[in-house]
């Protein structure tokens, strides 16, 4: 803890976007050296901690949430973290700079962030390669990696499922599951994707590519009721192997739109509407599909809330700008099953 003390003073001294692409780029350069250092100082799951979502075994509940490693950069590192999965992304099937900068901000205050990223990442073509790399160097880890899959900006919305599609069939069979991003506040109309009307027509054409792999939905915290129950009732009935809940917010709530900037919010304080939401989702879900659960997660405590409310497991992000990556050693340490 200490550590992170020193460090964090240093890296908001930097832009937040400038802080994570320097922090990405580290631990790519030196994945050997940083995965030492990290196995000495975390505290990694317990077996008896592993659970088995969707078919897979994740050594704990606790996972990495989609937006901080787009491009796979820190997959080799990610386990000795002490993670139990990983989730990279999210990709798009066209490389795509993503929206103009400054599209990344600190609400230091509160322990939130606001993106207005847009999907910048190097296309799944590039995430494709990368993971065949890191096979073959025998720097794969043991833990699940899931494959968070977007529409790219160019693509028009009638034309989602064969963009989606093209993603999922360059990665099956190299990750673990996919999980299908619909609920993205940052990409023009991305989000007129969650009604259940659209959703049957993407993963009509989307999921066959996935084969065996399980395939997740995401969905985002500002749905309403009904419009939430019948997109979760189609993708089930499509035969997706589980719902995450949920994304970023559109929302502003406890004076966080003093800061002015457009984009999804997350941190701490989403945690009262994602919590809310997800309470609905497995209300919803009842029990048909797993349910993990993101949104403000930033302490053991939150992360046992979520799991005795029923989500198999959970992810976090934002939490670690500000808590660091040993939080996720406090959690291997106090979670239960």
């Amino acid at each position: 803890m200490n550590l992170w003390n020193l460090m964090r003073p240093l890296l908001f001294k930097m832009d937040a976007e400038q802080a994570h692409r320097w922090t990405l780029e580290k631990i790519d350069d030196y994945p050997d050296l940083i995965n030492n250092f990290l196995r000495i100082t975390s505290y990694l799951p317990t077996p008896d901690q592993a659970v088995e979502v969707a078919g897979l075994r994740f050594a704990s509940p606790i996972g990495l949430a989609a937006g901080l490693d787009k491009d796979g950069e820190g997959i080799p590192v990610w386990e000795s973290v002490g993670f139990g999965f990983v989730e990279v992304g999210t990709v798009t099937a066209h490389p795509q700079q993503g929206n103009p900068q400054p599209r990344l901000f600190r609400l230091a205050d509160e322990e939130g962030i606001i993106n207005r990223m847009g999907f910048n990442n190097l296309g799944s073509e590039a995430l494709m390669h990368r993971i065949i790399a890191l096979r073959e160097l025998n720097m794969w880890p043991s833990i699940p990696v899931g494959a968070n899959v977007g529409k790219s900006k160019i693509t028009p919305l009638e034309d989602a499922g064969n963009d989606y599609r093209t993603s999922i069939s360059r990665l099956q069979g190299l990750v673990d599951y996919f999980t299908v991003n619909v609920s993205s506040p940052n990409t023009p109309g991305l989000r007129d994707l969650q009604s259940a009307e659209n959703l049957k027509k993407l993963l009509d054409v989307a999921l066959p590519a996935a084969e065996n792999t399980p395939v997740f939905v995401k969905f985002a915290p500002d749905m309403n009721a009904n419009d939430l129950q019948e997109a979760i009732d189609a993708v089930i009935e499509m035969g997706v192997s589980g719902i995450i809940g949920t994304n970023t917010t559109n929302s502003r709530p406890f004076g966080t739109d003093r800061y002015g900037e457009t984009g999804g919010l997350s941190g701490d304080p989403l945690w009262s509407l994602a919590r809310e939401q997800i309470q609905y989702i497995l209300q919803v879900v009842d029990g048909r599909v797993p349910v993990i659960g993101v949104g403000g997660v930033n302490s053991p405590e939150r992360a046992q809330t979520l799991l005795n409310m029923g989500c198999a497991a959970v992810q976090l992000y934002s939490a670690l700008i500000y808590k660091g990556p040993w939080l996720i050693s406090e959690m291997n340490r106090q979670i239960k099953r």
